[in-house]
């Protein structure tokens, strides 16, 4: 589950599951969300990414600013996100796949341009039994 959050100037993104995984994949679609409805993303080509952090909360970050780049790189949205997190040597290590297709102007009702994702409002944690992780997207 994902949800977009008020904010003054820019948008928070929110993500939860009940795995760290599943909790960056569901904050991968709020993303995505905020860029173009994603119902009308197929998913057509799957992107390769990989990051990695001293911590969680900055694995979060690294990996919201990987998809923005391969999106604007390949020139797609993505829809569908797999994640894998594992420690490694003190470094967290992320290895995922984004999954979507080209853009089509025709086709894709986008929304908002997105800039980066940004440490303020940076937050991971545990609650109810499920994963929450939330961040300030820059717009």
């Amino acid at each position: 589950m994902y949800r977009l959050i008020e904010h003054e100037a820019d948008i928070g993104i929110e993500g939860s599951g009940k795995t760290i995984e599943e909790a960056f994949a569901e904050a991968a679609k709020a993303l995505f969300a905020v860029m173009v409805d994603l119902k009308n993303v197929r998913k057509k080509k799957r992107i390769r990414i990989s990051c990695e952090a001293n911590d969680i909360s900055a694995l979060l970050v690294e990996w919201l600013n990987q998809l923005i780049s391969k999106g604007d790189i390949n020139g797609m949205f993505f829809s569908d996100f797999k994640v894998r997190i594992k420690e490694n040597k003190g470094k967290y290590v992320l290895s995922g796949t984004a999954i979507g297709e080209k853009i089509n102007l025709k086709k894709h009702k986008i929304k908002t341009e997105v800039k980066a994702a940004t440490y303020a409002g940076l937050k991971v944690w545990h609650q109810d039994n499920k994963f929450h992780v939330r961040c300030i997207i820059d717009i």
